[in-house]
């Protein structure tokens, strides 16, 4: 997974584009939330999580039948249709989410370039051992935090916003 190229500046005036995973892992992470907050009530509709987290709703129908394939969501059509959570939320972490979106990468890119599929530095990039490190250290903590922890870390917030 390429790690943030939008901007993100609100902590003490730092930029932090490279901390932040990119729209779709976003979205693909809110999605995922809605589900675990309403497990065990059925299938949610597209247009109401896309709602609850502020997604484009074509955008959102795009991620969440991508999700299907991950057996983290699944789906179930007609009238009283839509998606849920394939696993308990304590089962599902956000390295999970992330590593299943950036399947689709080649091995063969370098996780330095945001912008291209391959580096042209590959293999003698000064600054791969670094990235690779800054990926390690990201996924060590996503791959600790699971839907659970998040919609925990929501209620002790006092928050239910999101």
């Amino acid at each position: 997974m390429t790690i943030g190229v939008g901007k993100f500046s609100d902590l003490e005036g730092q930029d932090c584009s490279m901390l932040i995973p990119h729209k779709r892992g976003q979205y693909a992470l809110r999605a995922i939330y809605e589900l675990a907050k309403h497990m065990g009530e059925g299938p949610i509709k597209i247009s109401d999580i896309a709602t609850a987290q502020g997604i484009p709703r074509r955008f959102l129908e795009v991620i969440l039948n991508q999700l299907k394939g991950s057996g983290i969501v699944k789906s179930k059509r007609g009238f009283y249709g839509g998606y849920a959570l394939a696993k308990s939320p304590d089962q599902v972490t956000v390295g999970d989410v992330f590593r299943f979106l950036q399947k689709d990468q080649a091995d063969s890119s370098c996780i330095a370039c945001v912008t291209q599929k391959t580096c042209p530095f590959f293999d003698q990039c000064v600054f791969s051992n670094l990235w690779h490190q800054v990926k390690t250290a990201a996924f060590n903590i996503y791959d600790k935090t699971t839907m659970q922890d998040l919609l925990e870390s929501n209620k002790a917030m006092g928050a239910g916003v999101n």
